[in-house]
């Protein structure tokens, strides 16, 4: 059939844009909610643009109808009952930014029983009622969305569920809680101690007046569970993950990986091994020249070891309002441009179809393999040499032994590099160290990453 060369170089009919918007009900309106208000309201025209329809806040459920009044400005529906929110008629999707875990669940619930989508920036609830959420979003056919659950302005779960989906993915680690990265890095460059340094973080606000969340690694544990279901395709195990905080850490041992040349960083860890998944949460020692080592104040970075990809790594801020504002009004995009589409043809919650999940075993914390640091107080800085036989004689992979520099009033400290072994190997001899008589007083350990390639 003859075909006008003109005309088949015109270019094709636009189709028209989504006749409504996308109606958004938002529960919370705090730090993330007012930045997501404002970023709503700033960018509308550019995000309307990439969603090919409006996306309209609707109303509003705040706990101070006072102040979100003064942030909303007559533009929102303010109510005080979340369950309002939820199962409002006039809303297409949930944004869900109060935090906690208790009655979270059940407005997010409520939502999903009611037909509606689900953005949410609560790393806690999804950690600990993920799996009742995911299967209940499946059974009424709508989406969860979490980008800014983890590492917030850092794209890393879309990263794993759709830019890295042709990859078997064999490891993730990173830093993903700012307030415990803006410590260490105070801890080295001041000299500050714990205590110190965790006053100064409480003073600018990157941490909570109680701050157990953070300074405990529970935080990080939230995340780096979800990120391991998104790698490997298995249930969110937040429970079996092994976590460790900064509490007992002594800048003394800041300063001795510093001499090392290392770095101390609070690392969540995800690894794939053939007998089950290391899921944990520990400070490490990280080589002083690595990328991950750069990473300082209040900043996230995350690496991700795929076969086909290779190495790749993420950084970004990993708090602030309108930072953690872009990952839900991304999320918010993505529920908006669903029209149409099939449940069944959507990218997966955990990146794997429900029915191809695998509920890979998480590693006992002695079968976990790393290489080690050891710091041993000597009674003479002659008895390096029997630190060093004896660890030969317990059969650990020495790397390294050496004494740490001299420091006025304190005796020497033996420093002892292992190769990667076993949890339960290092604990057996440690217990040997300690009744050694060279010991001089309590052994400082911490894990050794080397994050390579």
């Amino acid at each position: 059939m003859y075909r006008d060369p003109v005309q088949s170089l015109q270019p094709p009919r636009r189709l028209p844009a989504a006749s409504r918007p996308l109606r958004v009900g938002m529960i919370g309106i705090g730090t993330v909610g007012s930045g997501t208000f404002r970023v709503l309201a700033r960018n509308q025209a550019e995000i309307a643009a990439r969603a090919g329809r409006g996306i309209e806040l609707v109303i509003v459920a705040a706990r101070n109808l006072e102040r979100a009044a003064r942030i909303v400005e007559g533009r929102v529906e303010l109510t005080s009952d979340p369950i309002r929110v939820a199962t409002h008629p006039d809303v297409d999707v949930v944004v869900e930014v109060a935090g906690g875990t208790g009655a979270a669940r059940d407005w997010v619930l409520a939502a999903i029983a009611h037909g509606k989508h689900v953005v949410t920036a609560n790393k806690a609830l999804l950690a600990v009622h993920g799996s009742e959420i995911f299967a209940a979003a499946r059974q009424h056919g709508v989406a969860v969305a979490y980008e800014a659950a983890v590492a917030v302005s850092i794209p890393i779960v879309k990263a794993l569920r759709e830019g890295l989906t042709a990859n078997r993915i064999e490891w993730v680690a990173g830093i993903i809680n700012g307030t415990t990265n803006f410590i260490l890095s105070k801890m080295r460059d001041e000299g500050l101690d714990f205590g110190g340094a965790l006053a100064q973080a409480q003073a600018l606000g990157y941490a909570e007046a109680d701050p157990a969340f953070d300074v405990e690694g529970i935080d990080a544990a939230h995340k780096i569970a979800l990120l391991a279901a998104n790698a490997f395709g298995m249930p969110v195990c937040f429970a079996d993950a092994q976590v460790e905080g900064i509490t007992g850490l002594q800048s003394l041992d800041v300063d001795c990986a510093e001499q090392l040349g290392f770095r101390v960083k609070l690392l969540g860890i995800a690894r794939r091994r053939a007998d089950g998944v290391e899921l944990r949460v520990q400070p490490a020692l990280v080589p002083a020249a690595h990328l991950m080592a750069q990473v300082n104040g209040s900043m996230n970075g995350i690496m991700v070891k795929a076969d086909a990809a290779g190495l790749t790594m993420y950084y970004g801020a990993g708090a602030g309002s309108e930072q953690t504002a872009s990952a839900v009004i991304a999320d918010l995009v993505d529920v908006a441009r669903l029209d149409g589409t099939h449940a069944g043809q959507r990218v997966p919650h955990l990146g794997f179809h429900a029915h191809a999940m695998n509920a890979l075993p998480v590693l006992p914390r002695a079968a976990v393999r790393s290489a080690h640091y050891l710091r041993v107080p000597l009674h003479a800085a002659r008895d390096i040499e029997g630190l060093t036989a004896l660890i030969a004689a317990q059969q650990l992979p020495v790397r390294q032994v050496q004494l740490a520099a001299d420091r006025p009033g304190l005796g020497p400290q033996g420093l002892v590099l292992i190769d990667a072994v076993p949890q339960g190997a290092v604990d057996l001899a440690l217990h040997a160290l300690r009744a050694h008589p060279a010991v001089a007083g309590a052994i400082a350990t911490l894990r050794v990453e080397d994050l390579a390639a």
